[in-house]
């Protein structure tokens, strides 16, 4: 499984680090030339090297992957190998070029410790999907928000370890188009989006971008799934309007 920055990765995950650039409000290609990742160490901080920057890895620019069929996005996929990677922070700063100008984009992280835990019961409690906005006016692109919220007894340790599960767990999407006189009643005639990845990850919340031009007007069933030890959490089918 492949981690966002935000996603609490651990030595020894694969973290996805993504870059967008843009200008003016529109999406636009730069030169990427290399990602700098430096670790944040406490003892190298000082009057000329304010933060403890150490150099870890520097990516060069064939290893930087641009993503298909799109404007301004980049990514490199960067091992934790244990060697190089401790827990801390840590900073992957871009250095691209623009219209001729050298741009520098930096962005801070965190590695973390692992989510261990021993406990006497298994994944036994459960987990609330929601998903804004439910309404989106047909032609519109945009992306839907989805929270997971842990649903447990009460706010203790337990919370917190179920809270660092919703926030790495792999996490999927469906969509239906709610059956209606002029539609086949077969489920699977009816799938806009079957079991996606969602892969823009921000601690409890994901990010699925929804393009709507294709789609007909009227009413779709939402729901999620989630992967969590040996248990596969289904959310309620929740409904979404695309109108004219």
């Amino acid at each position: 499984m492949v981690k966002s920055r935000t996603q609490n990765p651990v030595v020894g995950d694969v973290v996805r680090l993504s870059l967008y650039t843009a200008s003016s409000n529109n999406r636009v290609d730069v030169t990427t030339n290399t990602v700098n990742i430096y670790f944040l160490d406490p003892a190298e901080v000082g009057e000329e090297n304010p933060d403890g920057r150490r150099l870890v890895q520097q990516i060069l620019s064939d290893e930087i992957t641009k993503v298909p069929d799109t404007t301004g996005e980049y990514y490199v996929d960067v091992e934790l190998i244990s060697d190089q990677y401790v827990i801390g922070q840590y900073v992957d700063s871009w250095d691209c070029l623009y219209q001729g100008q050298s741009v520098t984009q930096s962005n801070l992280w965190e590695v973390y410790a692992n989510l261990f835990t021993a406990t006497p019961t298994p994944v036994v409690y459960g987990f609330q999907f929601r998903f804004r906005p439910n309404r989106l006016r047909i032609g519109s692109k945009q992306y839907l928000v989805i929270e997971v919220e842990p649903d447990v007894p009460y706010v203790s340790d337990l919370d917190n370890y179920y809270l660092k599960m919703a926030t790495t767990a792999p996490l999927k999407i469906y969509i239906q188009m709610a059956c209606v006189p002029c539609m086949p009643e077969e489920s699977d005639l009816r799938m806009v989006i079957e079991g996606e990845d969602i892969t823009y990850r921000e601690n409890c919340r994901a990010y699925y971008l929804l393009d709507t031009t294709d789609m007909d007007c009227g009413e779709y069933y939402v729901w999620f799934e989630m992967a969590c030890g040996e248990t596969l959490h289904v959310s309620d089918k929740q409904v979404l309007q695309i109108f004219q």
